[in-house]
């Protein structure tokens, strides 16, 4: 496919061919045969096998929109590359920069709403809202309530994204700010990634003590032992229980040159076993765990063990 004009991106625009005096029925052709596939009308890729966020990242910046218009919420987001718990990737969503009636098509969202222009920033070409202005959006309208407003919160504060501005924005009178303004005074960049934001949500949700986050662990030689990704201290400072989150993939990107999985589970092994000789109670659960709603009463178990509930 090294004849067609495909971007950074691995896009490929008929017009972009046109101009350039490819026959777009070569592009037709290709289709046909299953060389190349549509994305959005006009638009191809090649048929690599894509995550769902990867696939509408690609649609979000080969999208054609109106010029009162602006991609933002989770197509915004996808390409600012902010994290997001169950974000709606079924349609393309985009905001009115003047304001409109708004409307919700098949493949279309369009939101009401009134953008500033400092709300607005441009991405390979495509404009969409800033990434504060669409962490914002995602937080206040996420399908997943709170939690998904801590995750996208967390993953702004992780980008390094001005809280000021994020705090303005959740001082506005638009829908759901409430839990936006909640999420945002609870969020932490020290969480580093969407599990560990929806583990935060429930056990804040439930009362739970607040944990720390990614506190680095060192023996009694001073050497390191882990790092877990949330911890509880007692009255006197001393770390008594760790909780880790075990998303999908984690343990391949433990991975070291010459390792197999099963290598980094029995080094995992290890340290939970060192971490346990040093006092402290290690609790582990899964994505599973969280849909099932059970990870709350196993940390609690473990804090009540620990004397800290």
């Amino acid at each position: 496919m090294d004849e067609f004009p495909f971007d950074g991106e691995g896009i490929l625009r008929v017009a972009v061919a046109k101009k350039i005096g490819i026959d777009p029925h070569r592009i037709y052709r290709a289709a046909r045969e299953h060389k190349i596939e549509p994305l959005v009308p006009g638009v191809y890729v090649l048929p690599t096998a894509r995550r769902p966020v990867h696939r509408h990242r690609l649609e979000a910046l080969s999208a054609s929109v109106g010029p009162g218009t602006v991609i933002s919420h989770s197509s915004a987001a996808v390409v600012h590359q902010l994290a997001m718990l169950r974000p709606d990737l079924s349609r393309l969503h985009i905001t009115a920069v003047e304001g409109s009636a708004g409307y919700r098509r098949s493949h279309r969202f369009l939101h009401p709403g009134r953008l500033a222009e400092a709300d607005i920033v441009e991405v390979d070409g495509v404009r969409l809202t800033s990434p504060a202005r669409t962490a914002f959006d995602v937080a206040r309208t996420s399908p997943a309530g709170f939690p998904g407003s801590l995750a996208v919160f967390d993953s702004a504060l992780r980008a390094h994204v001005d809280v000021d501005l994020l705090a303005g924005f959740c001082r506005g009178r638009q829908r759901n700010v409430g839990i936006a303004r909640t999420a945002l005074e609870l969020a932490d960049g020290l969480s580093e990634n969407p599990g560990e934001s929806w583990s935060r949500a429930q056990m804040i949700l439930a009362g739970l003590p607040t944990p720390e986050l990614q506190v680095e662990i060192f023996d009694e030689y001073h050497l390191f032992v882990a790092r877990p990704d949330f911890v509880w201290r007692d009255a006197t400072g001393a770390i008594r229980v760790a909780g880790e989150f075990d998303g999908l993939g984690k343990y391949l990107d433990y991975l070291r040159e010459g390792e197999t999985p099963q290598d980094v589970i029995a080094r995992e092994k290890r340290r939970e076993a060192k971490l346990e000789d040093m006092g402290i109670l290690v609790v582990r659960w899964t994505w599973d765990d969280l849909h099932a709603q059970v990870v709350v009463g196993r940390v609690r178990r473990k804090l009540q063990l620990a004397g800290l509930v």
